[in-house]
């Protein structure tokens, strides 16, 4: 059965990678792709965006005028779109929705928890499956490394133009270790130290952001003692490797119960 997919910001790097990719796959096809009303790449066609040549199928503006039986909609927008996309799919009742939106606020993870209560519901902030693997190795290292006696550390490398830090995949690693530890993830992150008081707080969960060239991105996890040291490293070393992630689950998802998951639930089969 072919998947039907709408993207939400396929103009973007994530969005336009993904239409790639859905492109070229016999299993999916492109229902439609959604841009901002003073995008660029207005009118344009979605295989030229997408760098597979002309489909016959042009961008739109109007989140309706893409679904056209979508089975699954992937959120590759901003974060002051995603709220209003989420409770807009909530009230036609569906379809799926796929969210890989990074730096939402409380307000706007509210939407999409509310929304949840109506379709399916998948909130990524990476939707690689290495780095949905990572998370349960974090969580897994935390839980058996007592606090007192190890620190946890966190460095992110992205290419020139990320503009959040820490990036969002490092914050849910960093949450992933808090949650373990019984922390609050607000309360214990050190970021950006510097000075001559800076010293680290027992218990703390740095973060370190790199920025340079066109580094896809890189996160290292370090749990360091008096005596030893583990670290959990990930590297992305093509963009494709959302694109995937985000196609497996959204076959996933299809056929879910309304209810709001994760990557972590695609790759454990829950």
């Amino acid at each position: 059965m072919t998947l039907k997919i709408a993207i939400i910001g396929v103009g973007g790097r994530l969005g336009s990678t993904i239409a790639r990719e859905i492109i070229l796959d016999e299993r999916f096809e492109l229902t439609g792709g959604v841009i901002r009303a003073d995008s660029d790449h207005a009118d344009r066609d979605l295989g030229e965006i997408a760098g597979t040549g002309w489909i016959g199928k042009q961008t739109v503006i109007r989140l309706e005028d893409a679904l056209e039986d979508a089975d699954a909609v992937i959120d590759a927008s901003t974060p002051q779109a995603s709220a209003a996309i989420a409770s807009r799919l909530a009230d036609l009742g569906g379809p799926a929705l796929l969210c890989g939106v990074t730096g939402l606020n409380l307000a706007q993870t509210d939407a999409l928890r509310t929304a949840s209560e109506k379709l399916p519901v998948l909130a990524a902030r990476n939707f690689s499956i290495g780095i949905a693997l990572v998370e349960m190795l974090v969580s897994t290292a935390a839980a058996g490394l007592p606090v007192e006696k190890w620190d946890a550390e966190i460095c992110e490398t992205h290419h020139r133009n990320k503009v959040d830090a820490p990036s969002g995949t490092a914050l849910v690693l960093g949450e992933s270790i808090a949650k373990t530890r019984g922390q609050v993830l607000d309360m214990v992150a050190e970021r950006g130290r510097g000075g001559a008081e800076q010293g680290r707080r027992p218990g703390a969960i740095g973060f370190a952001s790199l920025r340079g060239g066109a580094i896809v991105g890189e996160h290292a996890v370090r749990f360091l003692s008096d005596n030893e040291e583990i670290s959990i490293i990930h590297r992305a070393l093509d963009r494709r490797v959302f694109a995937l992630g985000a196609l497996t689950a959204a076959q996933w998802l299809i056929g879910q119960e309304a209810g709001l998951y994760s990557m972590r639930d695609v790759i454990s089969g829950n």
